[in-house]
């Protein structure tokens, strides 16, 4: 029997949609209808967005006042160092290295074979990076990309035998 491709989604705002989701691998439809059901039907999204550009920029600076206040405290609880930069960068920096950590702990250590030992190395090479640009700069990185971009990043601030090179 083929996996169902015509979904029923009861949304959080109590609305009902039948929803094509032909698109998807089969082994992924289930899961994300069960993320659809968490959220308001795309009608109710986009009316609840859908207000003028004043609301517009309210709910984006709502969105980023709690992405900061999120990624803030993870960056205490996790001991991350303050961003360098400007202060609009640094704001930015730290939105972006919050979620690529946080990305890549998830696909890496949870979802992956990479151990708790090792990853913890990750993160103490990832302390050493204080460049918010640097940051901005990874931010469509791909999870396993990201040993490799910390050791291109820190091989750079190593001197060389001769400081002429």
């Amino acid at each position: 029997m083929a996996v169902k491709k015509i979904w029923t989604i009861d949304h959080s705002c109590g609305h009902e949609v039948q929803r094509d989701l032909s698109e998807r691998p089969a082994d992924r439809r289930a899961g994300f209808a069960a993320w659809l059901a968490k959220r308001d039907c795309t009608d109710c999204w986009k009316a609840d967005r859908d207000g003028t550009a004043e609301d517009k920029a309210v709910w984006l600076a709502a969105k980023r006042a709690e992405e900061q206040a999120e990624s803030d405290a993870w960056s205490q609880q996790y001991r991350m160092p303050p961003l360098e930069g400007t202060a609009r960068a640094v704001t930015w920096g730290v939105r972006c290295r919050h979620q690529i950590l946080s990305t890549a702990y998830t696909a890496l250590v949870l979802e992956g074979d990479m151990d708790e030992t090792t990853w913890e190395q990750v993160e103490d090479v990832a302390r050493t990076i204080t460049r918010a640009g640097w940051w901005l700069d990874q931010r469509a990185s791909e999870p396993d990309d990201l040993a490799e971009l910390l050791e291109a990043a820190t091989e750079r601030d190593r001197p060389t035998e001769n400081p002429f090179v």
